[in-house]
């Protein structure tokens, strides 16, 4: 696979047909006027208003079409796995995202992140009412769960190394979570992320967020990855919630109860050992699972020296 483009453009479309030809357009303008070679790779998910027939009449892309519709995550996926691209960029085609931005990402990725994110300073999706507390609530998770500030959790604007991107395809979920799970990857493996602001504009279309299902997968998700990585985390402060509860009972039962210790005392302490063994051994899988694999180490710039340099991941 050729190394010589700068810079792979991955676009999962499902039925998108009425604004195709001005998103690319406008993401082809923005990357003539800058200094890196690019391929825009479309993946055509299933869909069925006509975008598959609009989207062979444009001249220079890359075309990938799936028979049926898999998911925002498969086709993010799928397109990674074939970009030829050092640098991949995911994006919409809905119009919300400011495409135009994708180079001013890619030179902040150039100079020595992992991952670069536009985070979002407004919401604009459907059923804001419910759906705001909702993904701040998984957000605030994700940042205690990976210890790191996550200013917006599932952008779909990104750019990445791809071959760091490449170690955690695997992964990524069929659905909108997959941008979910390339963040908490990232962050779990000690690769840096920086966080760009951008605006965020009402979608073009018809929405295929599922508030409630997909919110779901979204947490579902952040507890997954945890679980993967960090699995103290979760089980750590659960057993220690039902540790003090425990002491406070036998404490209790010791004094009001002339030294007699209740059942349901007895179940306490019992379920916070039960549940510090199970994380201690949860962390001990991971830990020798995480020497099975080679880690690609991450860029750094050398203290003495602008070249770039390399160092193991921590």
């Amino acid at each position: 696979m050729t190394e010589s483009i700068d810079v792979s453009i991955v676009l999962p479309v499902f039925n998108e047909r009425g604004h195709l030809h001005d998103e690319i357009k406008r993401i082809r303008k923005a990357m003539d006027d800058s200094p890196y070679t690019y391929e825009i790779l479309v993946v055509d998910d299933g869909s069925t208003d006509g975008s598959s027939a609009a989207l062979r009449e444009i001249q220079g892309i890359r075309l990938l079409q799936f028979r049926q519709n898999r998911g925002s995550g498969s086709a993010r996926r799928y397109g990674t796995a074939m970009a030829r691209g050092r640098i991949v960029a995911w994006t919409d085609v809905d119009m919300s995202y400011p495409n135009e931005m994708i180079p001013d990402l890619v030179a902040e990725l150039e100079d020595g992140w992992d991952q670069v994110v536009g985070a979002r300073t407004t919401e604009e999706g459907t059923v804001k009412l419910l759906r705001k507390p909702a993904k701040w609530f998984i957000r605030k998770l994700a940042s205690y769960l990976t210890g790191t500030d996550i200013p917006d959790l599932n952008s779909g604007l990104r750019v990445f190394r791809r071959e760091v991107a490449a170690q955690f395809l695997h992964l990524l979920p069929r659905g909108f979570s997959c941008v979910t799970t390339i963040t908490m990857a990232f962050l779990a493996n000690g690769y840096s992320i920086k966080y760009v602001p951008i605006p965020y504009f009402p979608r073009a279309g018809k929405s295929k967020f599922h508030w409630w299902s997909d919110t779901r997968r979204y947490l579902m998700q952040v507890l997954r990855m945890t679980l993967g990585y960090e699995p103290m985390r979760i089980f750590g402060p659960v057993g220690g919630v039902l540790g003090l509860l425990g002491a406070a009972k036998l404490v209790y039962d010791l004094i009001d109860k002339d030294f007699r210790v209740a059942t349901n005392t007895l179940v306490l302490l019992g379920a916070a050992v039960t549940v510090g063994l199970l994380g201690i051994g949860a962390d001990l899988m991971v830990q020798l699972n995480r020497r099975r694999y080679e880690v690609i180490p991450a860029r750094v710039f050398e203290s003495d020296s602008t070249q770039m340099g390399r160092a193991e991941a921590s």
